[in-house]
């Protein structure tokens, strides 16, 4: 990175920008939030249909023989087969697409530019939804998943935060708008992705998924002038390079404090992520999923959870919106043990749902929809709040690699989801949910001691983290 294209960095993320086109926001919000929506349109379509596609098919009659490579991969995994293999296999998938943010915000921060890292990885990613269509090439496809993702995701996040001054209190409701944006995708995705998949054929499925990542590939390259200029501007020819800006002193607690936040973090997920594994698995079996003599869809409870998680996202925006007019809005923190308690009532319905089942009856609606609502709540107190939180407190010298940081907790939350989901069959199903429940309680029991220990650092601004470490 030259010493001009970093100046022009720092000052995209500094100087404010006045465009209030899109919602009140920038204009560049919306393309950023229209290519995440068709990102994870493609992504969430593909991983809905994961876990149904190895325990449904690929991993019955032999199938998995086809595979190029599968036979040395599952070894890897101690010899198990069936819904606990292919649990491990969706938690292997799922962690890693969140360590690799960490390699695609070093590139974007030092080699690349994020413009060029999020293209690359875009195009990585459309390569390997449509190398999906073919069972021999299911190890490769996910390879190709995995690194696209981890050069997409953590810099088209840390576009969005650099789109406003530190102390512009849009930020924390840019990424509410942008969390909007990816659940639009997770709800389409089911209807069309997932439908496919389960209904005419599981490749039909994952090429729709491969075609969404085009489709936002192209409004990506569309938007690039409304971006900041160190996300789309090339490196000049013949300029001299001088190395990136350096982390100051300075800069050191609210790092720290952010990078204790991590593992809080991951087991803080383990509940909600879980119901693109084992969940699927227990509605695909034990929910009455019949609707005036047809079956739906099991993919569709995704398309359930989206819908309820898009408009708890919007309720909950409003409603801090009108609470902030009359009474001190909390922190990120406060919102964020909220949370946690909303996730613990959400897995308690679940276990309502395990233990109110009649021998050879299947499961009714009330309970799982409850659980959707209580949980979206919670989940709109948490992810995009932690999200704005490592925006905000992010040094700029490394703003895209701590964002990539971010992702290790989902990294780490993810390979639990998959270890532990591979215990459903092995253990009753009301204590598979009570044990969720428990993860709940002691992320909610960490986030209030992490509140009494660095509150100030994490309720400060950019400038007052500075300032608390001068």
């Amino acid at each position: 990175m030259s010493v001009g294209e970093a100046n022009e960095a720092v000052a995209a993320m500094e100087e404010p920008i006045e465009d209030r086109s899109f919602l009140g926001h920038p204009k560049g919000l919306g393309y950023l939030a229209f290519t995440e929506a068709w990102e994870r349109f493609s992504f969430y379509g593909m991983q809905a249909l994961l876990v149904l596609y190895m325990v449904n098919y690929l991993l019955l009659d032999g199938r998995e023989e086809g595979v190029l490579l599968f036979e040395p991969f599952s070894r890897l995994y101690g010899g198990i087969e069936g819904q606990a293999l292919a649990s491990a296999v969706f938690g292997t998938y799922a962690a890693s697409v969140y360590l690799t943010p960490i390699i695609g915000g070093w590139l974007a921060d030092r080699i690349l530019g994020k413009r060029r890292t999020v293209l690359l990885g875009a195009v990585t990613m459309a390569f390997g939804h449509f190398l999906m269509a073919f069972e021999v090439s299911f190890l490769f496809a996910l390879l190709c998943l995995i690194l696209g993702s981890g050069m997409f995701k953590g810099n088209i996040a840390s576009q969005v935060g650099a789109l406003y001054k530190p102390d512009d209190l849009r930020r924390a409701d840019a990424f509410q708008i942008f969390y909007l944006g990816i659940n639009a995708g997770v709800i389409a995705s089911p209807f069309i992705v997932g439908t496919l998949g389960e209904k005419v054929g599981w490749h039909w499925g994952f090429g729709a998924a491969g075609i969404g990542m085009l489709i936002g590939l192209a409004i990506y390259v569309a938007g690039q002038k409304y971006l900041p200029k160190e996300h789309f501007e090339p490196q000049g020819a013949g300029e001299k390079t001088e190395k990136p800006p350096k982390l100051a002193r300075k800069d050191w607690p609210a790092l720290i404090a952010l990078l204790m936040l991590i593992p809080v973090l991951a087991i803080a997920i383990v509940p909600n992520n879980q119901i693109f594994n084992a969940y699927l698995v227990w509605g695909d079996q034990q929910f009455d999923l019949n609707f005036f003599g047809t079956r739906l869809p099991t993919t569709w409870l995704i398309t359930l959870d989206a819908i309820v998680s898009v408009s708890f996202l919007a309720l909950v925006a409003l409603f801090y919106r009108w609470y902030g007019k009359h009474w001190q809005e909390p922190d990120e923190i406060t919102k964020i043990i909220i949370g946690s308690l909303f996730s613990i009532g959400g897995m308690l319905c679940l276990f309502m749902a395990a233990s109110t089942q009649g021998e050879g009856e299947k499961i009714g609606l009330f309970w799982p929809v409850t659980f959707h609502v209580v949980n979206s709540i919670g989940f709109a107190h948490m992810l995009p709040v932690s999200l704005a939180l490592f925006a905000k407190l992010a040094p700029k010298a490394v703003n895209a690699t701590v964002i990539g940081l971010y992702y290790m907790a989902f990294f780490v939350g993810n390979s639990m989801v998959g270890w532990i989901g591979g215990w459903y069959e092995a253990m009753p199903t009301t204590t598979f949910w009570l044990m969720h429940a428990g993860f709940a309680v002691v992320s909610g029991v960490c986030f209030i001691l992490f509140k009494l220990i660095a509150g100030r650092i994490l309720a400060s601004d950019g400038s007052d983290a500075e300032a608390t470490a001068t």
